[in-house]
């Protein structure tokens, strides 16, 4: 048996006070295998809301590092493990570094149980050694056993949530933070499904935000104690492409770095892998696979 299994039940929302702001838009949803294939009622898509909100209202979206970290050796790569990443990061020691991050991807299917379970996509700048985490992307969830899907992005630990609109498996997503000076353009469009676009500017002091690195990353959200991490959604796959960042001034490929990181997912007990990342294609394209939800 497991040592540590994380979970949350849909039932906890309702006692936690999350701060998340919904855009008054309807999720479109996709009827799980082997389950009743009629859509969700208006009410069961409003309570599955108010839970999400209440769940990333309190999510902790940094990356929690194993250590020691192993994970297979490539030249020019660090490798790392986390217990809620898989993906790639590009690292820097001086702050206001990196004024850019950017990828491509297509949302994913997931294929869901009578378990809650999350996989959040993104791209953005911060999270992988500060504090704060500029962001934004994509959310499958798996709530009663039906898949919804959602784009979202955040200002972490300051400002707000957004989730919305009438995401879809399969919809084609590309998305950017870009910083200038202490303002940061999120921006997100999906080209299949109408709807769903995000352009947002956000602001943060220099000496908060300090942009020291740019990701591009499958996650599992955490959250603080009692809850810990949520299981992983099983997904079908997570694919970036053209992912590119500007730092110190020069745009190049996640492969052009500086301190480029390849992080694979591990369970909370470090014993085996939730999420594994591929190498690197021209710099600017990988793919993670999941292999376990807790």
């Amino acid at each position: 048996m497991r040592l540590l299994r994380y979970l949350i039940v849909s039932g906890s929302a309702a006692a936690m006070a999350g701060a998340v702001t919904f855009s008054g838009v309807t999720a479109t949803t996709v009827a799980a295998p082997a389950r009743a294939s009629h859509a969700p009622s208006a009410r069961f898509l409003a309570e599955a809301r108010t839970a999400l909100a209440h769940y990333l209202g309190h999510s902790h979206p940094q990356a929690m590092l194993v250590h020691p970290g192993r994970a297979r050796a490539v030249k020019g790569v660090t490798a790392f493990q986390s217990f809620n990443w898989s993906g790639y990061a590009d690292t820097a020691s001086s702050a206001q570094t990196f004024t850019k991050v950017s990828g491509s991807w297509t949302t994913p299917s997931v294929t869901c149980s009578a378990e809650d379970q999350i996989t959040s996509d993104w791209v953005g700048l911060d999270g992988f050694n500060s504090a704060t985490v500029e962001q934004l992307g994509t959310i499958s969830w798996c709530y009663k056993g039906k898949p919804l899907y959602f784009t979202w992005y955040s200002m972490f630990p300051n400002g707000t949530t957004e989730v919305g609109a009438a995401l879809k498996p399969g919809d084609k997503i590309s998305a950017s933070v870009t910083r200038t000076g202490t303002g940061y353009a999120l921006k997100l469009t999906d080209s299949t499904t109408s709807g769903n676009n995000i352009s947002v500017t956000k602001t943060c002091p220099l000496t908060t935000c300090l942009d020291t690195s740019a990701e591009w990353v499958s996650e599992r959200p955490s959250f603080a104690k009692p809850f810990g991490i949520v299981p992983q959604a099983h997904y079908n796959a997570f694919k970036i492409t053209n992912g590119s960042q500007t730092s110190g001034g020069h745009t190049g490929t996640i492969g052009a770095g500086p301190g480029v990181t390849e992080i694979t997912m591990r369970d909370a007990t470090s014993a085996y892998n939730l999420g594994t990342v591929s190498a690197l294609t021209g710099g600017n394209s990988f793919t993670t696979t999941w292999r376990n939800s807790y």
